[in-house]
């Protein structure tokens, strides 16, 4: 796990300045209250949870998506959009370059979004329709490049048509984030089954299989027999890139 950092260690990382609410997404000092706009769109929330979430998702990737900035949707929406359960996690995630950071902080804050830093240096946090979401820009203690939102796969998220990581991409983010102190199997081992014949497992071998938290997972989908043992030969991940023809589905 990462070590808190103080507020200010954002700035020191390159491309990233501070970032705070703006003065339009606080109330003021004295006279009456103000609402922040987003918040007076609260009362108009489903009731449903995840179905909340997914109304935050879809309104911050349209606000990104319109403003042309590179990014990728990540998290447990992710899941959900390349056909996992819908049982969503609290927050929404993004995926954003380092560099990408405060011309996307710009933009949330525009479109009436509160924007902040946290005391953790590799990300940047925003509420959207009373949901948290977090704007990542260091995934698996590696920043996120171009090349990784460059192999996203545009999905439907509620209708809504956006980039989603790679299901390997995924996987391996939650791979590199075990650790002796964070080591929760169970969170990642439906993910793992549902989203199975959509990974590429030999590259997951290739770039994680040598730590020991990762191949113990490793081994615990072999005995499951959700994976075949390493060196067995596994079927190339299924990738539809559109929908089947009138002579596909016959």
């Amino acid at each position: 796990m990462r070590q808190p950092a103080d507020d200010h260690a954002l700035d020191r990382r390159a491309g990233v300045s501070e970032l705070r609410p703006s003065a339009g997404d606080t109330e003021p000092a004295s006279g009456p209250a103000r609402v922040p706009r987003d918040a007076a769109r609260h009362e108009d929330l489903p009731l449903d949870r995840n179905q909340a979430i997914l109304q935050a998702a879809k309104q911050v990737g349209s606000t990104l998506k319109k403003a042309e900035h590179p990014f990728a949707l990540a998290g447990s929406v992710a899941v959900y959009a390349h056909g996992g359960t819908q049982n969503l996690q609290h927050d929404v995630d993004f995926c954003i370059r380092p560099e990408d950071a405060d011309a996307v902080a710009a933009t949330l804050r525009e479109a009436g979004l509160v924007v902040y830093t946290p005391p953790e240096d590799w990300l940047l946090k925003a509420d959207c329709l009373g949901q948290q979401v977090d704007l990542i820009f260091e995934l698996a203690h590696e920043p996120v490049t171009t090349e990784l939102l460059a192999r996203a796969e545009d999905k439907s998220v509620d209708s809504v048509l956006m980039p989603v990581l790679s299901p390997t991409d995924l996987l391996r983010g939650l791979l590199a984030a075990f650790s002796e102190h964070h080591c929760d199997f169970g969170a990642v081992l439906p993910i793992a089954r549902t989203l199975r014949e959509k990974i590429d497992w030999a590259a997951l071998r290739r770039d994680c299989g040598d730590a020991p938290m990762p191949a113990a997972f490793f081994f615990i989908l072999e005995r499951l027999e959700i994976i075949p043992p390493a060196g067995h030969p596994v079927d190339p991940p299924t990738v539809r890139t559109a929908a089947p023809s009138k002579e596909e589905q016959r």
